[in-house]
């Protein structure tokens, strides 16, 4: 046979090298896969051989010369690659993901408690969504880069800009409110401290439509909600509350341009990041005086409402909807959990309003989450504003905090069947009664390989199965399976029709 193969394929060979209009044998021969070892070659002549059958040369047979040699085996380059992901990134184990997808159940389950519906966006968008206005710290952190098209995209530092678009794109088509949640992966790339990475989850929660302070009191009770689920109290976590409008306040009573507006909210939102002497040479930069820089300074450091009252006077908004504020808190029942901070503005540009921060009341973690009123939004991407507020809870700090005070739950796999055939050739009767469980709609740890009983208890033990289901050769070819329970160590053996 092998000898056979041969001569059909030198046959093949002197026609084609007669025939300059077909392709190279030789080409065709090292499309076969030669390992590094010696082997015999006939399969892959039969195979050139196979490829040609009722092909025609439309050349005659001729002399050749001796065969080439095989071509030189090829060498592969295997370099070590860095295992880790890359810096600021994790990679999410079975154990790190049943905490990841238990903490996402949380934000789904409180959402769905105050009616809100999910929605999702793109994790890359274009880059034109995030600059909006020159010196916020954003612009600076972007994973950013042009595509093969040309076009300047961005993998999302945050989803409000994309919630926007969402809300523009569907125009008036949907009746407002909108009380939409999203649960979805962010870029940014900073400084990485202790829960802040360089991507990180968010969860959003966002009111399209309503412009009263219910809207923020609302959001603020289901972040206080979600903190109780957890086990978290007023004395863990806190809320500081102000208004973008006592800025402003300020800023206008020494006519300081509304265009500034945005540039000292930025300042200001790095009060407790930088010295105080490098915040008022920032302020001075903008144009303040010392005089209003002064001032401004003092009502940051304002923290009681009725204080803050004095300052501005009661007709101003920014008095009157944070009055507004903590009285439905008294009413939604967290009062405990909020105060008055004049400090916080929020670092993005496009809050106009009540604006708010969860904190850690010792003090070791940054921002848990935060949010507030942002009605222009819409007009910065080219539409109509509509009012709107939400906030933004990324999944690292609270991560942090549950660790600090022993919260994290132990989160073990729990498989309610582990099933396993006592001889191969009753694998597929293991098979078998594992799909008929499945569609009971009980969960399977089917065992694939001819394993010993030891492994198999091994198994069941880490999976944490409920009960272990034996095919043996006797038992089925009576119609019945083994059933061990495994918390009581009983054990039957049940009709394959009655197993539940």
């Amino acid at each position: 046979m092998a000898a056979n193969a041969t001569h059909q394929f030198l046959k093949i060979l002197s026609s084609k090298a007669l025939n300059p209009t077909l392709s190279s044998p030789l080409t065709q021969i090292r499309k076969f896969p030669i390992s590094q070892n010696p082997r015999n070659y006939t399969s892959v002549l039969q195979a050139a051989v196979n490829d040609n059958v009722g092909s025609s040369s439309g050349g005659r047979s001729g002399g050749l010369s001796s065969p080439p040699p095989p071509p030189p085996p090829v060498n592969e380059i295997s370099e070590r690659i860095d295992i880790n992901p890359p810096k600021g990134t994790r990679d999410f184990p079975p154990d790190e993901m049943r905490l990841r997808t238990w903490l996402f159940q949380n934000f789904r389950e409180v959402s769905r408690l105050f009616g809100f519906e999910e929605i999702d966006f793109p994790v890359l968008e274009s880059e034109a969504l995030y600059i909006r206005k020159a010196g916020e710290e954003i612009r600076d952190q972007l994973y950013s880069f042009e595509d093969r098209g040309g076009r300047r995209v961005a993998l999302r530092p945050e989803l409000t800009p994309s919630l926007a678009r969402l809300v523009l794109q569907k125009g008036k088509s949907s009746p407002l409110p909108f009380k939409w949640f999203a649960i979805g992966q962010c870029w940014r790339y900073e400084r990485m401290t202790r829960g802040r990475r360089r991507e990180h989850y968010q969860w959003n929660m966002d009111i399209i439509g309503v412009s009263g302070v219910a809207a923020e009191a609302e959001l603020i009770s289901s972040m206080v909600t979600f903190f109780k689920r957890l086990g978290i109290t007023s004395v863990d976590v806190g809320f500081k509350v102000s208004s973008r409008k006592v800025l402003q306040e300020v800023l206008h009573s020494y006519s300081i341009p509304e265009n500034l507006f945005g540039k000292v909210c930025i300042t200001i939102d790095k009060l407790e990041k930088i010295p105080i002497d490098e915040i008022k040479k920032d302020l001075k930069l903008v144009g303040m005086t010392d005089e209003a820089i002064e001032e401004l300074l003092q009502v940051l450091s304002v923290k009681s409402l009725s204080e803050l009252e004095e300052i501005l006077g009661s007709s101003g908004d920014a008095i009157a909807e944070l009055k507004q504020l903590f009285s439905l808190a008294d009413k939604f029942g967290y009062s405990d959990w909020i105060q008055l901070d004049a400090s916080v503005v929020r670092g993005l540009a496009y809050y106009t309003g009540i604006v708010f921060e969860g904190f850690d009341r010792k003090g070791k973690l940054r921002a848990i989450c935060g949010g507030g009123r942002y009605d222009r939004l819409m007009s910065t991407f080219g539409g109509d504003d509509v009012p709107a507020c939400g906030f933004g809870f990324g999944d690292a700090v609270i991560m942090e905090l549950l660790k600090e005070k022993g919260l994290v739950p132990e989160l073990t796999p729990a498989v309610e069947n582990i099933v396993c055939a006592l001889d191969q050739e009753l694998q597929g009767a293991a098979s078998f009664v594992a799909t008929k469980l499945r569609e009971k709609g009980q969960n399977v740890d089917l065992v694939l390989e001819n394993k010993p009983m030891k492994w198999v208890f091994k198994r069941a033990e880490k999976i944490n199965a409920g009960r272990l289901i034996l095919i043996g050769k006797n038992e089925w070819e009576k119609g019945l399976v083994r059933v061990k329970n495994l918390a009581t160590f009983e054990q039957c053996d049940i009709e394959l029709d009655k197993l539940e």
